[in-house]
């Protein structure tokens, strides 16, 4: 079994060995789980939050998340720069995506292919805007495979001729972590992934935490 954290630690090490910081597009599931990821890569490169996520329901919502992204870029301290870039919402796209999934259980088929949408956008972003790096936030969460995120990572960044940053941010702490900060920046920390089906299955559960 890999250890992204350990093949992101070798990396991050190469760079720093020789001055260099390179350029990351972190795609940003949410303000929260971004909290640790930013503090944490923020000290090694210079990166751009990339929020894509057509599968956000209902349009509110999507609005509220994609506000404290841009919030907690705005206040979080970094060593190096953080801006924001909000990619477009377009709820469609993502429906197409996973027509035929939608009775998939949360963490199934359905999610790859979501997984799938999003990170092939922020390998688009990565190429267009000639990044060093791109990665996703969404390893953060006890809820996400860090396999099946590293894979799809990985098959967008051969797509788009791309690098893809290996990780799994719940290493090191790192969702604990995630927890402190949002309560330190007041984060609005939701109880459902992000898309209909999820929000369906949490009422239905009666869950009550994070599910991102």
């Amino acid at each position: 079994m890999r250890n992204y954290q350990k093949e992101l630690d070798a990396l991050i090490e190469r760079h720093a060995a020789a001055g260099e910081v390179p350029t990351l597009l972190l795609h940003a599931c949410c303000a929260p789980c971004s909290s640790y990821c930013l503090e944490y890569l923020s000290q090694f490169f210079s990166i751009t939050l990339f929020y894509y996520n057509p599968n956000i329901y209902p349009a509110q919502e999507y609005t509220h998340r994609v506000e404290e992204a841009r919030r907690l870029c705005a206040t979080l301290p970094a060593k190096h720069p953080i801006t924001f870039l909000e990619g477009t919402f377009e709820p469609q796209r993502y429906y197409d995506a996973v027509r035929g999934l939608e009775n998939e259980p949360e963490g199934g088929a359905r999610c790859r292919v979501c997984f799938r949408l999003r990170l092939e956008e922020a390998a688009k972003q990565a190429q267009a805007g000639g990044f060093d790096y791109f990665t996703t936030t969404l390893s953060i969460s006890p809820l996400k495979d860090a396999d099946v995120l590293n894979e799809e990572g990985e098959r967008a960044a051969e797509k788009f001729g791309v690098r893809h940053l290996p990780s799994n941010f719940k290493k090191k702490g790192g969702y604990q972590r995630s927890i402190v900060l949002s309560r330190e920046y007041h984060l609005y920390r939701q109880n459902y992934c992000g898309c209909v089906f999820s929000n369906a299955q949490s009422r239905s559960e009666g869950d009550e935490g994070l599910r991102d």
